[in-house]
């Protein structure tokens, strides 16, 4: 072991310490705060009743909040492109070689590339979108309200609209639906079907097969949808337990002096990394789905 993991692992076995330390101390003044419910942060009650099933509610506004900003950042910045591109059209143009190249090239041929590059790169840029706005305090919590110049507003809240299931699933859906449709497309309903079966299986291994792999197209709704709803919904609740919701759950404000470093340090690592390594993997997921749905060999 190198002598930086050695002192990085003492210190952190000195903070696992002095939590204990406190806890112990100041457990026995400890007073539960039963009325308050984290999980409340990620309800979605409604503040405008519309006709029919439209509800418009905070996971609708940070949906439209993410839309707007795909459409209208790379719409602003394509109709500025320059011959000498500054800092912020080469990082555009960086972003879209990964997205091209890395992305959707290095997982389907030049001609499904061309055809499904927009559809790939829109919905990388709105699940990035949709997770870095998630990390941006706004007044979004209507259950608790602040005063502010004589007026009651709602206090500050983190919310994603990836950290409902519903979003991730819909765009799951949407990935399930493109694929089936391209293999289907290029392969007829019985090749495709018959793809499913490894090339050399025969007998009953190969109803066998055919039984898993075509359950396992239904599963990638699953690890689609799943994947990115979990990762940014309990990355949300530990920044919020860590940031002060544990001491206010066990009433132990001490506490919060240790937790606090804890939470402002995964919030960095959430926003920094997370965030864009979630819509990383369901654009590339989405990509290899599609090229192989019309590869010639399973």
């Amino acid at each position: 072991m190198t002598k930086s993991k050695k002192i990085l692992l003492g210190i952190g076995a000195l903070y696992i310490a002095a939590i204990t330390l406190v806890v112990i101390v100041f457990g026995v003044t400890r007073h539960d705060n039963e009325s308050f419910a984290p999980q409340n942060e990620f309800r979605t009650p409604t503040w405008i009743d519309l006709p029919g099933p439209f509800d418009f509610n905070k996971a609708v506004l940070y949906l439209l909040m993410a839309t707007a900003l795909t459409l209208i950042t790379m719409i602003y910045v394509a109709n500025r492109m320059q011959a000498r591109p500054n800092r912020v059209q080469t990082a555009v143009e960086w972003l879209y070689s990964a997205m091209r190249d890395n992305i959707t090239r290095g997982n389907m041929d030049d001609a499904m590339a061309r055809k499904w590059f927009p559809f790939i790169a829109t919905l990388f840029l709105f699940i990035w979108f949709s997770n870095l706005i998630g990390y941006i305090p706004l007044p979004t919590n209507t259950e608790h309200k602040v005063a502010l110049f004589g007026f009651e507003i709602p206090a500050l809240a983190i919310y994603a609209a990836t950290a409902n299931i519903s979003i991730p699933l819909v765009l799951a859906l949407m990935v399930f639906l493109a694929y089936n449709f391209e293999g289907i497309r290029a392969k007829g309903l019985g090749g495709y079907l018959k793809s499913l079966v490894p090339a050399g299986v025969h007998g009953p291994m190969a109803g066998f097969i055919f039984v898993l792999e075509f359950m396992s197209n239904f599963m990638r709704l699953l690890s689609l949808s799943v994947r990115l709803f979990a990762n940014i919904l309990a990355g949300h609740l530990i920044i919020l337990f860590m940031s002060g919701g544990l001491a206010v759950l066990l009433g132990m404000e001490v506490l919060g002096v240790f937790t606090l470093p804890v939470g402002v340090a995964l919030f960095v690592f959430e926003v920094g990394l997370v965030a864009t390594l979630q819509a990383f993997i369901f654009a590339t997921l989405s990509a290899i789905y599609l090229g192989g749905a019309v590869a010639e060999h399973h």
